[in-house]
């Protein structure tokens, strides 16, 4: 057992199981983070690190210092992972943890293994001429994002703490740096996989598969061709990411190879943002220039970078490379039809539908095809229209959605037709469409104010106050009422940026 002097020893916070460090060397470089000047804890996710098992005390003492890479702690085995990706359809066959270092994994209350990850921890073997290092800014908004996506019940990484460092960073200006700790299931990525294949390394994809069958879906070792169902796996938890995605008006900005994890987690929240008012083309990143990541294209993304994955497979899935092809090819294939399901499925939640009918997926489109030419607000008309649930009153928050209300009026009597012959009882319906219907959701003017507020005066209270409203996003808080109202013209945020 451990005694209690033991336990209180600076960095025994952790209790480190790891297993990615067992694979092969060429998986990784082993890399310890570089020390910074004068590190200060932000933020440490008190809730999560409880979850985790960690000890929150110790945490508390030496977050500063652990957090930042300072203090590594005991049984830690810091290592930067390799991969390679295809970014904007263009492949580099070396990428990896550039700024990023896994720090261990640590086995939480439920059973469940994670990894620890500091990013903008200093240089690596994959830097490629970078400094490794972090802005204050990208870390306040990877911890605001993660844990908003979080709390709508989106599969995402997880922030569990936030430092600066004391020291500058040098980009278009000089920023203060910064140090994000990150939490994943793991972080395997499609990229992982592209790595070996790149070198004819068919022993590291194999190695990787079975790893991630391992950690990730251990019910398939049993199946009759384990790489295949691993595919078709991956497969099925990407259409259902991104499905969810669609619902909450979600557009993550760079889906490039690398940034797809197997696990079925969103990972990396550098120019993602939240859409206001509906526009099934809206980009924000900076450096998409032609619209690949636009909101309207993620869906047929994932499929793209799906079939990057499928390649790498093949020689797993079959022996003969026909075969092989045939049987990939029909995952992809299926992925479409996946896709479409689980997104039709949450539409229908969103507008109040328990059954099914022929005519539920026209009723959905005819709403959104208003939405875009009224410009409505993303977010408030279907939490609007959650008011509206079985109640055949009028109600002028939902038609004042529109730029010209009265608009709304054809759309409603369809949907009041479709809702009597629906099971649910009103009061059921309401319920059920608030609570996939957020109120808040993390609005790019209120984020882009929190970050200014912390670079300019080191002021955290306004990012303080947008996690505890967005811990609640279903919730309707009076105190925060102004947390949801979309921005006014001169607040708009057009475009985000990556922060690497």
């Amino acid at each position: 057992m451990t005694s209690a002097l033991e336990k209180n020893r600076p960095g025994a916070a952790f209790a480190f199981d790891n297993s990615y460090a067992g694979l092969p060397q060429r998986f990784f470089a082993p890399q310890a983070p570089t020390p910074v000047a004068e590190p200060w804890l932000i933020k440490l996710n008190e809730p999560l690190a409880e979850e985790l098992g960690l000890d929150v005390e110790v945490l508390r003492r030496d977050g500063a210092a652990i957090f930042s890479g300072n203090l590594v702690p005991e049984g830690a085995l810091p290592l930067a992972m390799a991969y390679a990706g295809h970014q904007f359809g263009g492949f580099s066959p070396v990428l990896g943890d550039g700024r990023a270092i896994l720090l261990g994994e640590v086995v939480g209350r439920s059973g469940k293994r994670y990894d620890i990850q500091l990013k903008g921890a200093g240089q690596t073997p994959f830097s490629r001429r970078g400094d490794g290092r972090a802005a204050l800014g990208p870390v306040l908004r990877e911890y605001i994002i993660s844990e908003a996506m979080f709390a709508l019940g989106i599969p995402a990484t997880r922030a569990l703490a936030a430092v600066t460092t004391g020291e500058p960073v040098y980009r278009e200006e000089v920023l203060p740096g910064a140090v994000f700790t990150r939490v994943a299931a793991s972080h395997i990525r499609v990229g992982t996989f592209q790595f070996f294949a790149a070198r004819g390394d068919a022993e590291g994809v194999r190695a990787l598969a079975d790893y991630v069958i391992d950690r990730h879906y251990p019910e398939l070792k049993e199946a009759e061709n384990p790489y295949a169902a691993l595919f078709e796996a991956v497969s099925e938890r990407q259409a259902a990411l991104i499905a969810r995605w669609l619902h909450i008006g979600f557009i993550h900005g760079v889906m490039n190879t690398d940034n797809m994890t197997v696990s079925g987690e969103t990972i990396d929240f550098g120019p993602c943002a939240f859409m206001d008012i509906y526009n099934p083309s809206t980009v924000f990143s900076s450096i998409d220039h032609h619209g690949r990541y636009a909101y309207a294209n993620q869906p047929a993304i994932g499929q793209w970078n799906l079939a990057r994955l499928g390649e790498t497979l093949l020689p797993l899935i079959d022996a003969d490379q026909d075969s092989a092809v045939d049987k990939a090819n029909a995952v992809i294939r299926a992925y479409g039809e996946r896709f479409q399901a689980h997104w039709l499925k949450g539409m229908r939640a969103k507008i109040g539908l328990e059954g099914e009918e022929d005519g539920d997926l026209e009723l959905v489109q005819a709403l959104l095809a208003l939405m875009q030419a009224q410009g409505a607000d993303f977010t408030l008309t279907f939490r609007r229209l959650s008011d509206l649930a079985g109640d055949d009153a009028a109600e002028p928050g939902f038609a004042t959605s529109f730029r010209e209300p009265d608009s709304s009026g054809e759309w409603l009597a369809r949907w009041r037709g479709r809702l009597s012959c629906d099971p649910q009882t009103a009061a059921g319906r309401a319920a059920a469409m608030r609570s996939v219907n957020p109120v808040f959701i993390p609005r790019n003017h209120r984020v882009e104010q929190a970050i200014e507020a912390a670079v300019e005066s080191a002021d955290f209270s306004l990012f303080e106050a947008l996690l505890k409203v967005l811990a609640k996003p279903y919730e309707d808080q009076p105190s925060f009422a102004a947390y949801m109202e979309p921005p006014k013209p001169n607040e708009r945020v057009l475009q985000t940026f990556c922060g690497t």
